[in-house]
């Protein structure tokens, strides 16, 4: 994608004030209605560029969407292997398990018409899928067994197409041969067990039943109508290093990563190869908001994706809890639904928040933490929610001459400081949980601020320094300087695109 004047011109700026900074570099846009303070989208962006920088993420993707508005959207570091081109909010990336979701739609709509039902034996639809037999007895491994992942299916085929250096998928012929040496790992409906065996042979019954080729089937039925025009059946070669970023391995003992060759599905694609971006993750995520909140059919039946999303399976252990083709997690009173995706070289997280109808999306190049980086949002996401709303508090434009990246050496890399809800929050960089690392000041006096504690109650003073000109040049807390090192990124440095109406 290539920047605009204004973007070039944003980058300019944002060198000039944080040198080596190319990795910030972002497509502007107009921004849209939002719920969510601007503030707290600022620090999502500084959070996950230190992510990027900390970790050594090639690139990364991020979007936030609130109701119908994606609200923040978002690129880090570089597509190519020369890592020269910068990522964008509509970079494309290997999503992986996502697919899952797309696969279980498609057997929905079959469900819909009247073609599959849920309960009945899986080989009802393919006669070819036999297991060897069990010892044990088992009810029928059926199609709600294999989208709950409650089946007793194996978690893969009989073949190492994880592992490197080439990552060999097996195609369809070798699933269909290949299925009948392997055995269920215990009988149906007893233990949870992760399965891209079952989602594969959901996509493959939505191939027998609709008499399509599965890519066919979706393209045509799931992405087209959706408008999800950077979703693709396979990798799209002809944008590999270009739109479409280059794969990373982990990094070894020297903290070195190396690019990961491209790889094809194959006979797994209904399970793990489809690519997309954030951006139509988040038009996916805005399609769910809309359908279970008017109860109009698009694409599906609100009554069928609220299904989908309800609790269908919950193991022994009353902690893996999936719904047809959903995660279904609680985290505090909330309750969350999406799924996660990992392929060699990419890792990708996709969580909704039906009751609040938000959902953040995450993909990254490299093998980060997705599912950690999206709910780190959400987490803060409800601190600013929380934030007080009484007190003394300044205008963002006096709080802006505060922000900036500190030193926190020896014992913590950075502290960031942006505006907050009328005062400033501290962030300590890199940080796995940075809601809880959050400290918020509230002001006191002329270039002095109170740290808040958790129950709203003063704490010890903070006192920024300024030079002969006026710039502030750092803070000091319980006697302890922290010069300024840089500025941040400005304010209006991650605004997301417009978004269309929905049709």
């Amino acid at each position: 994608m290539k920047l605009r004047t204004a973007a070039a011109a944003l980058t300019i700026l944002a060198q000039a004030a944080w040198p080596g900074l190319a990795a910030w570099a972002r497509e502007p846009a107009e921004a849209t209605k939002t719920s969510l303070p601007a503030d707290v989208l600022r620090v999502v962006d500084v959070w996950l560029e230190s992510e990027r920088a900390f970790h050594r993420i090639p690139a990364m993707s991020a979007t936030i969407t609130q109701g119908d508005d994606m609200v923040f959207a978002a690129g880090y570091g570089t597509v190519d292997a020369a890592r020269k081109t910068p990522a964008a909010s509509d970079t494309l990336y290997s999503i992986c398990s996502i697919s899952k979701l797309f696969t279980s739609v498609a057997l929905m709509q079959q469900w819909e018409a009247g073609k599959v039902r849920l309960d009945e034996p899986l080989t009802s639809y393919l006669p070819w899928a036999k297991l060897k037999p069990l010892d044990e007895d088992s009810v029928p491994i059926t199609l709600r067994g294999a989208l709950t992942h409650s089946a007793g299916l194996p978690r893969d085929f009989d073949k190492p197409y994880w592992s490197g250096p080439d990552f060999t998928f097996p195609t369809e012929e070798e699933v269909k041969t290949g299925l009948a040496k392997q055995q269920p790992l215990w009988p149906a409906s007893r233990y949870f067990q992760y399965s891209n065996v079952g989602l594969t042979l959901v996509g493959d019954t939505v191939a027998a039943v609709s008499g399509q080729p599965y890519a066919d089937y979706v393209k045509a039925n799931v992405l087209a109508p959706l408008g999800l025009k950077d979703t693709y059946v396979g990798l799209p070669m002809a944008l590999y290093g270009q739109r479409l970023a280059v794969g990373w391995g982990s990094p070894d003992r020297q903290g070195q990563i190396k690019p990961l060759p491209p790889f094809d599905t194959r006979g797994v694609l209904p399970a793990a190869g489809l690519v997309s971006s954030a951006e139509d993750l988040s038009r996916f995520a805005r399609w769910q908001f809309r359908l279970l909140r008017t109860g109009k059919t698009e694409v599906l039946k609100a009554s069928t994706l609220r299904e989908m999303q309800r609790v269908q399976f919950l193991d022994p252990n009353w902690k893996d809890s999936w719904g047809l083709g959903f995660h279904v997690w609680k985290k505090g009173e909330a309750t969350y639904v999406g799924h996660d995706g990992a392929c060699p070289g990419y890792k990708t997280n996709l969580s909704l928040r039906p009751a609040t109808e938000t959902a953040v999306v995450v993909m990254m190049a490299g093998m980060g933490d997705a599912w950690g980086h999206s709910g780190a949002i959400f987490d803060l996401l409800d601190r600013r929610k929380a934030a007080p709303t009484s007190g003394p508090s300044l205008p963002d434009a006096e709080l802006e001459a505060y922000s900036g990246v500190y030193s926190g050496q020896p014992w913590i890399s950075e502290i960031a400081v942006a505006p907050w809800s009328g005062g400033l929050a501290l962030m300590s960089l890199p940080s796995a949980n940075p809601a809880e690392s959050l400290d918020i000041l509230r002001p006191e006096g002329k270039d002095t601020f109170r740290r808040l504690r958790e129950d709203g109650s003063k704490a010890d003073l903070v006192r920024f320094e300024r030079d002969a000109s006026g710039k502030v040049t750092g803070f000091t807390e319980f006697s302890m300087p922290h010069p300024r090192l840089t500025a941040l990124p400005p304010a209006d440095h991650a605004k997301p695109k417009p978004v269309a109406p929905a049709t």
